[in-house]
Formats: structure tokens, sequence, C-alpha cells
């Protein structure tokens, strides 16, 4: 087994800090640069319409037959106790407080996070963000903070849209194919969730998973190395590092939210 001299290990330290502190300069810099984000409208909506519009149809599809899926598992669940005209409550409840967010921030990863450091790691390899600096024109509130607001705006929407397509895909399986009654099944749904409580916490899950997807997709293509193999790692490094940070951030946020 082989052990680092101090010296490399303080050196990789070193820089592992580093890169935590250039993390948190760019993060601070893109939340202060919501005004001028907001004096340019046009570029924030471009790139709402190409992270959300364009992430909608998997957002969609995935929504529904993660709906599916919930039906048939839950009534085969419920059953047993003789409780299955809660189905739609129990989907229900999970779809808003857990799934949605959850999954809808891992497809975002997948569809637009990986868009987003691929796109910025080739401004980069082009020398296009250098061009930038050199006509004295800042390519964090130009290029980078458009896209952070937008994937911050855009992740909640997402998130609603999947959660209702998973209660109808929900609705579809339990009523018309397994036969619950349609009655129960939404007067069931609408008597245990709450819309504060369960509703409002997956809100803010979708919005902390935003903040969360689209800074480490900016930082990873910001930081990249301006080479093909360098931009193919940015990328690479972006659907690990997002997906675990929500993962992480979504057993913070539940325990803070449903168990204290």
């Amino acid at each position: 087994m082989k052990f680092l001299h101090p010296a490399e290990l303080g050196f990789a330290v070193r820089c592992k800090l580093a890169d935590l502190g250039a993390a948190a300069r760019l993060f601070v810099r893109l939340l202060l640069c919501l005004g001028p984000v907001l004096r340019r409208p046009a570029l924030l909506r471009d790139q709402i319409h190409f992270m959300g519009n364009y992430s909608l149809a998997i957002i969609a599809v995935s929504g529904v037959f993660v709906g599916f899926v919930m039906g048939l598992q839950y009534y085969y669940g419920l059953q047993r106790f003789g409780a299955a005209e809660s189905v739609g409550m129990l989907i229900s409840l999970s779809l808003v407080r857990e799934f949605g967010p959850v999954l809808t921030a891992l497809l975002f990863v997948g569809r637009a996070g990986t868009s987003l450091t691929a796109e910025i790691g080739l401004m980069k390899a082009g020398e296009q963000l250098s061009a930038m600096e050199m006509m004295a024109v800042d390519p964090v509130p130009r290029i980078l903070a458009p896209r952070f607001w937008a994937a911050v705006i855009a992740m909640p929407i997402l998130a609603a849209v999947f959660s209702a397509v998973g209660v109808l895909g929900g609705w579809l399986v339990c009523v018309p194919l397994i036969g619950i009654d349609s009655g129960a099944f939404w007067s069931q749904m609408q008597s245990g969730v709450d819309v504060w409580l369960d509703v409002g916490n997956g809100v803010v899950k979708s919005l902390v998973f935003g903040f969360a997807v689209s800074f480490v997709a900016l930082f990873q293509g910001f930081e990249a190395q301006p080479t093909p193999e360098g931009v193919a790692r940015a990328t690479t490094r972006t659907v690990v590092v997002a997906s675990l940070t929500v993962l992480a951030l979504d057993f913070v946020l539940t325990a803070m939210m449903f168990s204290i």
C-alpha cells in the first residue's frame, strides 16, 4: 500500500481548498447578478426555453411511467390492509414530497446540466470567454448568470409538471385499469395532502435542487481544462457531483422539514 508523502498530501489539500474557495466566490457572484439578469429579460427567457422546454418531454414521459408503477405497487401493498382507497393520497404525497423534486433534479442533471457544462467548457476551449474578457466584458453576468437563474426558475416548474402527470398516471392505472372508485381516489388525495406542508416543502426542495444542479454544472464547465478531454471529464463530473449533491440535500431537507 502506497502512502502519500506529507508534501503531496498538503499540496492535494491546498488544491481542494482553493477549489472550494473559487466555487464559493463564483456562487456569491452568481447570486449578486440577479439584478443585471432581470434587466436583460431576453437572455433569461431564452435560457428558460432552452432548459425548461427542451427538458419537458423527458420529464413528462418519466412522470407518467413513475405514476404507473407507483399506482400498481401502492395498490397491491395497501390491498393487504384493506386500504386500497388511500392509494391516491399515497401517490400524491410521494410525488409532491419526494419523487417529483428528486427525480426531476436527476433528470435535469442528465439533460440540461450536462449541456450547460459542455457549452461553457467548449466556449472556454474555443477562447470565447477569454475574448470577452479582452473586450472588458465579464462572462459571469453575461454568460453564466442567465443560465444559472433560468435553471433555478425552470426546476420548480418541471417538478410540478412531473408530479401532476405522475398523479394522472397513477389515476389511469388505479381507476380505469384496476377499478378503484374515482371519487375515493381524488377525495382521499385532497384530504391527505396539505398545500403548505406538502406541496410547499416540495417547491422549496426543487428550488434548492435548482440552485445546486445549475451551480455544479456551470462551475464544472467554467473550470474545465480547455481541451476536448477536459470538457468530457467536466461533463462526467457534473453528472456524478450533481446527482450526489441532490441526494445528500434531499436527506438534509427531509430531516429538517418532516422529522423535526
